[in-house]
């Protein structure tokens, strides 16, 4: 019986590299709990309805699709200086909020804010992709997300501490500044990742806006944007409205839905970490085929269960579902295209195509939950997944353990095997 080989081994600047990455990544979940956690309190230093509140979070929402602007650059000055840039914008910006006087101010250093935060997210899946070898992309990716999903326990364990001080929902924004800060530091020994330094030294490229979607990655592109689009329509309202269901639905205290959510983000943390290896031994086809479904059933499960211990089961597999979703979906998106156009392949197909799903969808659900309720409006988009993992078998190739180079080729869906 043959002996699988074992991975290979990740040198110590790229260990280096994951750890930073990850750490990184972890404000991208921290900040998405920072402002579900404070828009209570916000709402009522400054005086807003909650339909005004919705929209506030719509605007900021915004910031996401924006960030195709920032992502973009990455092909033409290099991964290196954009994703610097966005460290530094991201903190800047998260202290700019803290000293907001109004919803307006508030908005904008938000929006701003996502912009360089969904850069960096971004930018982080394609440096890990071309810097960690083949065997080991997946798992790479994969802890990079769990990284994310970390980072919104601690915002959702830390944020009601914060909230009690006489800083309000101001300290939760200058909290988070302060390991920014560190890290803006620590990218001093990042490196250009080998791949774009081996581009960029034959010259780089430079294209308009819109000259990728008149190349034959145009394709690919547009079926990724729904695959993404698909899933943000699911993901996005999955736990963001569980709170609403739970206390409106099933008449459960504050108290009881605090604990519940916090159990279940706790309990889906630690598989989150062993998604990669998932990625890179079962292979991405596959590892999406189980997870996916068990995001649609899930987040079923969580929206029209009764008993507590049950929806809070169900609502840690839907909560561990949607972060290992990001991380086979952007497998996926960094490995097949090559490296002259990765990073604005990857902004487009997510940022400025997908991620309208992403804005609209907590609208629309929420426009339907006032007809059908909260539990059968949210349980809808499970569909979502169940349509994204049609089109990633019919359309997608598999490419675990295979080189960049090599799954780069089938950007161009024609070139695809099966």
């Amino acid at each position: 019986m043959a002996v699988a080989p074992l991975p290979t081994p990740l040198t110590p600047y790229q260990r280096r590299l994951l750890v930073f990455l990850s750490v990184a990544t972890f404000f991208e979940g921290y900040d998405f709990f920072a402002l579900a956690q404070i828009l209570p309190n916000l709402r009522a230093d400054m005086g807003l309805t909650g339909a005004e509140g919705g929209r506030l979070v719509s605007v900021i929402g915004i910031g996401t699709i924006l960030a195709y602007g920032v992502v973009r650059l990455a092909d033409r000055f290099g991964r290196r200086v954009v994703l610097t840039i966005t460290i530094l914008g991201y903190t800047l910006f998260t202290f700019a909020t803290a000293f907001a006087q109004g919803a307006y101010d508030f908005a904008l250093y938000q929006l701003v804010a996502r912009v360089f935060l969904i850069g960096e997210w971004a930018l982080s899946m394609v440096y890990a992709a071309e810097e960690v070898p083949a065997d080991r992309r997946g798992h790479a990716i994969g802890v990079i997300q769990a990284a994310s999903a970390l980072g919104g326990i601690t915002c959702a364990a830390t944020a009601p501490l914060l909230l009690a001080t006489s800083w309000g929902w101001r300290a939760v924004y200058l909290v988070g500044v302060v390991p920014l800060l560190l890290l803006a530091y620590a990218r001093r020994g990042l490196r250009e990742t080998r791949r774009f330094a081996d581009y960029a030294a034959a010259g780089v490229e430079r294209r308009t806006f819109g000259a990728i979607l008149r190349s034959p990655h145009r394709q690919r592109i547009y079926q990724l944007a729904v695959i993404w689009g698909l899933l943000y329509v699911c993901a996005q309202n999955a736990v963001f409205f569980w709170k609403e269901f739970a206390v409106a639905e099933r008449g459960f205290t504050d108290g009881q839905v605090g604990f519940a959510i916090a159990v279940a983000s706790l309990a889906s943390l630690p598989p989150l970490f062993f998604v990669g290896r998932l990625l890179d031994s079962w292979g991405r086809r596959p590892a999406a085929t189980v997870i996916l479904l068990a995001l649609a059933a899930s987040v079923v499960a969580a929206y029209q269960l009764h008993a507590l211990w049950l929806l809070t089961l169900a609502l840690a597999v839907a909560v561990f579902s949607v972060s290992a979703t990001f991380a086979v979906l952007s497998s996926f998106t960094t490995e097949l295209f090559p490296t002259d156009c990765r990073a604005e392949a990857f902004a487009w197909a997510n940022n400025l195509l997908g991620r309208t799903a992403y804005v609209a969808g907590p609208a629309v659900v929420g426009a339907a939950a006032s007809t059908i309720g909260w539990g059968d409006a949210v349980s809808l988009t499970a569909l979502g997944p169940i349509g994204a993992l049609a089109l990633i078998l019919w359309l997608l190739p598999e490419t675990k353990g295979r080189e960049l180079e090599e799954t780069a080729r089938c950007s161009r869906p024609e070139d695809s095997p099966a």
